[in-house]
């Protein structure tokens, strides 16, 4: 299936580089499909804030979703202040401090341990006295792995993210109530995936949980569901999700990140040198160690607009970028003309797990971001940064 093309038209020469280049008109492309996943499925879906978190188009997913869910105080914080509807909030561990401010923000608050819940129990149930649409969750491992990338997998051998059922089941003996003031589960086992993993989740938590949702009143499927993607089965996850509604009658959360900017955004990079050792090569002004950390942690190709793979087209080049870092190498490209000097580049699928990573190692500077609608060609830039945004970070 052919994936949606946004930027084949779209003139990187119009903004600073590097910069990020956002589409509006695909973002809320991708907001629709998760929109109609909520209504015809009755299931909740908030956005990971952790994956994209451009709140300029807050007013866009409040048209669309649910709210937002976080990993810390300032993503809960961002999403009360900017994106509206329930924020929800998991950490591995919570700091007390961090805590209690949560707590007045959070919809949903979600501990990643018996041990982190029995700690600060007292002080969940005292804000929920203050706020009584406060709810509280444990993180479960199913012990379930969907992922390919063990950097990657919640679920891989020694995991620190949830509680495995022996666990559960060993606090539970030796402590009946420890249940009480908890009123859901989550789970999270997949990464940029589509339904059968799901579904093979699904499976292991009922097998391994099953037996307690009578206990709780929602559940949350967790992130990782590329719902937005070309070739997702939307049809089959509407009804997974009804079907499982049907047979506990539980408020059933998603949390995508990533499905609410594929395809939406490019990064705009700029060639600076040409130069040859071994192979040609091409120095820009962005790094996969600064502005792509995924290109070199996971690893991925990240795919570049009208390039192909090494020798595909006449002209190869390795693609680098400006740190001091040796390996800060973006991959080998191919290209139908030969590059020069001051050229423009673009990244594509760049606005997801991308702009929330970059970095100013090297003093590098971040990119620009600019908002973009391929409806109108109206183009904004929103955000530059400089020295400031560098040296502020330090002291």
């Amino acid at each position: 299936m052919k994936k949606r093309e946004y930027f084949n038209n779209f003139d990187p020469t119009r903004v600073p580089s590097p910069c990020f280049v956002i589409d509006k008109a695909a973002v809320e492309d991708n907001l629709k499909i998760l929109n109609r996943v909520q209504r015809e499925s009755g299931a909740k879906i908030v956005a990971a804030l952790k994956a994209f978190s451009c709140w300029t188009l807050a007013p866009l997913f409040r048209q669309y979703l649910s709210g937002t869910c976080a990993s810390g105080l300032h993503e809960a914080r961002l999403g009360k202040e900017e994106f509206g509807g329930e924020v929800h909030c998991y950490s591995a561990a919570y700091k007390e401090s961090d805590l209690i401010e949560i707590l007045t923000i959070a919809d949903h608050v979600l501990f990643n341990s018996f041990s982190q819940w029995l700690r600060f129990k007292p002080l969940a149930l005292r804000a929920q006295q203050h706020r009584p649409e406060l709810q509280f969750g444990i993180r479960i491992n199913p012990e379930h792995s969907e992922g390919d990338v063990a950097l990657y997998d919640p679920c891989a051998p020694c995991s620190r993210m949830g509680v495995p059922i022996a666990q559960f089941e060993q606090a539970l003996q030796e402590n009946p109530n420890i249940l009480d003031g908890i009123s859901g589960l989550h789970f999270h086992t997949l990464c940029q995936q589509d339904l059968p993993p799901l579904q093979r989740t699904l499976v292991a938590v009922k097998e391994k949980f099953g037996k307690y949702f009578a206990h709780i009143q929602w559940i949350n499927f967790g992130g990782g569901h590329h719902i937005s993607r070309e070739d997702y089965q939307v049809d089959e996850l509407i009804e997974t999700i009804k079907t499982f509604r049907a047979d506990y009658n539980l408020q059933v959360y998603l949390e995508p990140g990533e499905a609410v900017a594929l395809r939406s955004g490019v990064l705009v990079a700029e060639v600076l040198d040409i130069s040859w050792n071994l192979m040609a090569q091409a120095i820009l002004d962005t790094s996969a160690t600064c502005h792509m950390p995924d290109v070199l942690e996971m690893p991925y190709r990240a795919d570049i607009l009208q390039a192909g793979l090494p020798d595909e087209l006449p002209c190869t080049y390795r693609l680098g970028g400006m740190t001091c870092l040796a390996g800060d190498v973006i991959g080998d490209y191919s290209f139908a003309q030969p590059l020069q000097v001051g050229q423009r580049l673009m990244f594509d699928d760049m606005a997801h797990y991308t702009m929330v990573k970059t970095t100013t190692f090297n003093g590098i500077n971040l990119p620009a971001i600019a908002l973009w609608d391929s409806r109108t060609d109206e183009l904004e830039v929103i955000r530059e940064f400089g020295y400031n945004d560098f040296k502020q970070r330090l002291s």
